[in-house]
């Protein structure tokens, strides 16, 4: 015969599980209820409507914030590892989710931080029982992994070329056309190099729009070079899938490389140390 579960225990079973219906429910409300709270802080931030109808947003926003910290605390008091639960990574958000609106009794912009509370959407994936999908995300790390490298190298060439670029545009055009300093003038390479053009400081003199276009050109030749190694990555890594082995490559530690394969497909060099001859 079944022993009755205490009340703490029922609560345990309702808060941490989603394997019943009534942890489903649960969860389900409590989404409803962090969306509905994100909603009313931001209609808050209106002007306009918080001039009309700030006193009863401001009665919402307290409402929630009393619902998420009795919700806090019967999560402490049901748990069996009280402080476990705290420092764990969905105690510390339900946490923060809390603290803005007691920053907001000494400082009242603070509210709009109760914005944070959207993090507590994560929960999301235990709901709806998301977590095999996340396992395709194995794809990615694995890409990211391998193309490390490559990205880096990439990233200081551009680093190289943009303090280039900023140093002429400094010597060229100088702090009478507006760059004031090299760092503003890598500032300027920056923005042009990555096609964005915010256009608060423009080269005057001809050779400085020469050397703005050539700038410009090497924008758009090399704008999809990342893209281009991550992919290539990832196509490898959901090419080989579960046929890959496991094995680090001695020269550049790069794993997961395909059954039977002697050589990285990195770098080039043996996986496998060579055997000596034996007499």
């Amino acid at each position: 015969m079944d022993t009755p579960q205490t009340l703490r225990q029922q609560l345990y079973s309702i808060i941490f599980f989603t394997d019943t219906p009534a942890g489903q429910r649960f969860d389900r409300y409590l989404l409803v209820a962090i969306l509905a709270s994100l909603v009313v802080v931001m209609v808050d931030s209106i002007d306009s409507i918080h001039t009309q109808y700030g006193e009863t947003l401001t009665v919402f926003e307290w409402a929630f914030t009393a619902l998420f910290a009795m919700e806090y605390a019967v999560r402490l008091y049901c748990s069996p590892k009280p402080l476990r639960y705290v420092f764990s990574f969905f105690g510390l958000i339900d946490l923060v989710a809390i603290l803005p609106a007691i920053l907001a009794l000494f400082y009242g912009d603070a509210q709009y931080l109760l914005i944070i509370r959207v993090i507590r959407m994560l929960r999301v994936f235990r709901v709806l029982k998301l977590s095999p999908y996340l396992k395709q995300a194995n794809f990615l790390l694995t890409a990211l992994r391998g193309s490390r490298q490559k990205i880096i190298v990439f990233f200081a060439s551009i680093a190289t070329l943009v303090t280039v670029f900023g140093t002429l545009m400094y010597v060229v055009e100088g702090p009478v056309n507006g760059f004031t300093s090299i760092p503003t003038g890598i500032y300027w390479a920056v923005v042009t190099l990555t096609t964005v053009g915010f256009g608060d400081i423009v080269p005057k003199t001809p050779l400085g729009q020469a050397l703005s276009t050539l700038v410009m050109i090497t924008g758009y030749s090399i704008i999809a070079v990342p893209t281009g190694i991550f992919t290539a990555e990832l196509a490898n890594a959901m090419r080989g899938g579960g046929d890959q082995l496991s094995h680090n490559c001695p020269t550049c530690a790069k794993d997961f490389h395909e059954h039977g394969a002697a050589f990285c497909n990195r770098c080039g060099n043996p996986l496998y140390p060579r055997q000596s001859d034996t007499p």
